[in-house]
């Protein structure tokens, strides 16, 4: 009998998140992945890209989860990351007011990553476009982050993005650990990064915050799993020891 269920509101065009996300849980007694939709086809600077992800919206797609009595919800998109953390942190006051169900967004769990391993110098790899990640960068800068490398791949169309080979995933990754970047992050839940997280890290000697990972990661936190799925990075593995103390 399921213990825990994770919730997840999901980009509608999004095709990598859900295969990741199983993959990684698979080895975990205990733990399903449930998702819910919203409609998500694009990502620009502009105003009516930003109409995507309103709060209502957002509400609506995750009572349909709380009918499926899930212990913890995530937000499983980055838009927080240029929209700006705060709109992330207030969607899950709400949401967390209207259900009682504890939430985080990609957003959130990719900053709180670079909070616990003190990264403060951060490459970033998006398959955006080159306004997003300017977006991005500021809103970074004001929670203590600087984006030392700049990388992206100005795509617009999620299926797009979600049609990325590994190779050019790598590549991208490769070439934001520059410049003294402490980590590197993969700001995007459609870029199937996930699977070479652990080798880029043996490569690159720096972590490597994939957002699907770190979404999951930061979801079985909420609710106190035990168990982490090892083979998908530091983060994965040693994140919550990390935030509790024990190995700063």
């Amino acid at each position: 009998m399921t213990s825990t269920r994770v919730g997840m509101l999901t980009p509608s065009s999004n095709t990598a998140l859900e295969p990741e996300t199983y993959r990684m849980i698979q080895a975990i007694h205990g733990v399903s992945a449930h998702f819910s939709r919203l409609r998500v086809k694009k990502m620009t600077p502009e105003a009516e890209s930003a109409r995507q992800f309103e709060s209502a919206v957002m509400l609506d797609v995750a009572r349909l989860l709380e009918d499926a009595h899930v212990d913890v919800l995530a937000w499983n998109g980055t838009a927080g990351s240029w929209l700006g953390p705060d709109r992330d942190r207030q969607l899950c006051s709400d949401i967390a007011s209207a259900t009682g169900i504890p939430i985080t967004t990609s957003t959130l769990a990719l900053l709180e990553a670079c909070r616990i391993f003190g990264v403060t110098r951060l490459g970033l790899a998006t398959p955006y476009v080159q306004e997003l990640n300017d977006q991005i960068s500021r809103c970074y800068a004001q929670e203590g982050i600087d984006v030392v490398a700049d990388e992206w791949l100005g795509l617009v169309d999620n299926l797009d993005v979600g049609s990325l080979t590994f190779e050019e995933t790598r590549d991208l990754v490769v070439r934001a650990a520059r410049n003294g970047a402490q980590a590197v992050a993969v700001v995007c839940t459609n870029v199937a990064a996930t699977p070479l997280v652990q080798e880029l890290e043996k490569q690159l000697g720096i972590p490597v915050f994939d957002s699907i990972a770190a979404t999951l990661w930061k979801c079985l936190d909420l609710v106190d799993a035990p168990l982490r799925p090892s083979g998908f990075g530091t983060l994965m593995t040693t994140g919550s020891e990390r935030r509790q103390g024990y190995l700063l």
